[in-house]
């Protein structure tokens, strides 16, 4: 069974990374779950959720300050790892290869194995910063994919505009995601 690791930090957006979880499970990908503490304070003011919630619903879920986790050695092998959402203290981490914790050391971890790592990072505007802190990890292969609504589905619904972002986060690890409607390049007039 195929194995990715989902990271969830204090970013805006914790609903993102509990449907991109879902997401991959109900696709039949081995779920490795580890969650920042600032993404953890995030996620129960922005949900009804708590960590234990994630537990139930991940194959694995990681203290973030385990640094011995099977998820901070390249020999356990994934098909890579999206943190989603991505804070830009995150970013600037992995960018500059600190490894604070464990969502940090794991993304790391990706990197030397040459395996794809999204971030999606919840911030806007962007300051000169974090745009360089994106640059250079895009430089190293990275996928910087911001969690930018389309409208050309025509979303009904904010779990509409969330299905959409996370069906384009499955596609960057070629993992099915028919939840969500696709571009059919037929354009439809106004009324």
């Amino acid at each position: 069974m195929p194995k990715i690791v989902i990271g969830i930090t204090g970013a805006s957006g914790a609903v993102l990374g509990v449907r991109t979880l879902d997401a991959f499970a109900a696709a039949g990908v081995e779920t490795h779950l580890v969650v920042s503490r600032w993404g953890q304070q995030t996620l129960e003011h922005e949900t009804a959720l708590k960590l234990d919630d994630l537990r139930a619903r991940a194959t694995q879920l990681y203290s973030s300050g385990d640094m011995a986790a099977a998820i901070s050695s390249g020999s356990f092998r994934t098909m890579g790892m999206v943190i989603v959402p991505c804070s830009m203290h995150s970013l600037a981490a992995i960018a500059l290869g600190m490894g604070e914790n464990l969502v940090h050391r794991a993304a790391d971890v990706v990197l030397k194995e040459r395996l794809p790592l999204v971030l999606v990072p919840r911030e806007t505007p962007l300051n000169e910063i974090h745009l360089e802190n994106m640059l250079r990890l895009s430089r190293m292969g990275v996928r910087i994919l911001p969690p930018n609504p389309a409208f050309y589905n025509h979303p009904a619904s904010v779990e509409d505009v969330v299905d959409h972002i996370v069906a384009r986060i499955l596609d960057q690890f070629g993992v099915s995601a028919e939840f969500s409607r696709r571009w059919d390049g037929v354009m439809r007039h106004a009324r």
